[in-house]
Parts: C-alpha cells; structure tokens; sequence
C-alpha cells in the first residue's frame, strides 16, 4: 500500500478509470456479438442496425481514450466484412 498521498489519489483514479474501461470494453464486446448473431439470423434490416449500434460504441470507445483509433478502424472494417458475408 503507498504512503504517499499522490500516490494514494492516483491508485484511487486508476481504479475507477479501470472500471469504467472495463465497462465500456464489456459493451463494446456485447454489441458487436449483437451484430453478429443478427447477421446469422439473416435479417439484414435488424443486422444493420445492431451494426450501426456497435460502430457507434467503437467510435465513443475511441472518444473515450479506450481504443486507439486505428485500432477502431480495424475493428469496425472486419466487422462490417463477417456482416456482410454472413447476410450475403
């Protein structure tokens, strides 16, 4: 454990920011399963909206300091790949 008070303050917000990035690496997971699973059903209009839902959590990823914006872009170009594959 730090004695030292700067150190005290900066555990505290490295535990709530691991938290939040987490949360949001969790969502981002979530969503883009979401997008998948639609697109195996074959309903393309429920699959492009769970697509366009998961790019937006990518991109509020990225705003967030979570994801590296370049590793968002190849993110978001295979999924949109395996979505279209799977939809045909």
């Amino acid at each position: 454990m730090a004695n030292i008070k700067s150190q005290m303050k900066r555990n505290r917000q490295n535990s709530k920011r691991n938290e939040r990035n987490r949360a949001v690496r969790s969502e981002l997971k979530t969503r883009t399963k979401a997008a998948l699973t639609a697109a195996e059903s074959g309903d393309a209009v429920s699959a492009a909206d769970a697509l366009r839902v998961a790019q937006k959590r990518i991109d509020t990823a990225v705003s967030q300091g979570v994801l590296h914006k370049n590793t968002a872009a190849r993110r978001k170009a295979r999924l949109v790949r395996r979505v279209n594959e799977l939809t045909g």
